[in-house]
């Protein structure tokens, strides 16, 4: 799971650009990243590829007021409303970003370019038409917390046991890169979102990490089938949970404004 999805910057910079609490360069050089460049094709009345500055203007006027992140997986299809085309598109690249206002979506189709030991990201948004239901199984930020702090729990004693507790070089070494990265750049969320948000979006990434590190490691220390079934089982959950619970957090802002919270 990517500890800091490219739909989450786009859809946390997207709102806050769209409240007008941050200028479009300060967005576009936030979504953007360490990629060379993103571009959005397929947008109603752009016959060819746009920039991510038109792009997010275009969307404000096709009636956009927010952007909700999707974070799918196969058999859980969090976040997504439909249609089949569309979900099955945000399936395979394993996120997207849904309109609030306008029946479009926003999926990431990722490329290397470049010679090689001169390679760079290009990322290209393919906008498509979705349908306006509500999202499937989205949590609120209240819930997904709570959710976080029992999965957490619940797993601590079989994954210590079967030792992939994420601990070794490999493990620090990644924990020691995600705190190097965020010390960088303390604001986790774009300007607009409330403390509970960044404080349940900051966990999850944490333990979104910390369950690929474990998937890294292969089997840890578990030698049996038994044993292997019963790591599977302990991650899979928390890792479902954890995604659940950042989706909550990038869409708090929309779904706060809809509830009428400030």
């Amino acid at each position: 799971m990517l500890s800091e999805p490219r739909s989450g910057r786009l859809a946390a910079w997207g709102n806050a650009l769209l409240a007008g609490l941050v200028s479009p360069d300060d967005a576009v050089l936030a979504i953007v990243g360490e990629d060379a460049v993103h571009r959005v094709e397929g947008l109603p009345g752009e016959s060819g590829p746009v920039g991510l500055t038109l792009a997010l203007g275009r969307l404000r006027s096709l009636g956009a007021s927010g952007l909700r992140v999707a974070l799918p997986a196969p058999g859980h299809p969090l976040g997504l409303s439909g249609p089949p085309e569309f979900n099955a598109r945000a399936l395979e690249a394993e996120e997207a970003v849904i309109c609030d206002g306008a029946a479009l979506g926003l999926v990431p189709e990722v490329y290397e370019a470049g010679p090689e030991g001169d390679v760079h990201v290009e990322v290209v948004w393919h906008c498509l038409g979705v349908r306006e239901a509500p999202p499937a199984d989205v949590p609120s930020l209240g819930e997904a917390e709570r959710e976080l702090a029992e999965a957490l729990r619940d797993a601590t004693e079989v994954l210590s046991r079967l030792d992939v507790a994420a601990s070794g070089p490999v493990a620090e070494a990644a924990i020691h890169a995600y705190r190097a990265r965020a010390e960088r750049g303390r604001e986790v969320l774009a300007p607009g979102y409330p403390p509970r948000a960044v404080r349940v979006l900051e966990l999850a990434q944490r333990v979104g990490l910390l369950i690929s590190v474990a998937y890294e490691r292969g089997h840890g220390g578990a030698v049996s089938a038994s044993e292997m079934v019963a790591r599977a089982s302990a991650l899979r959950p928390v890792e479902r949970t954890a995604r659940r619970a950042q989706v909550a957090a990038y869409n708090s802002v929309v779904e706060g404004r809809e509830r009428g919270v400030r």
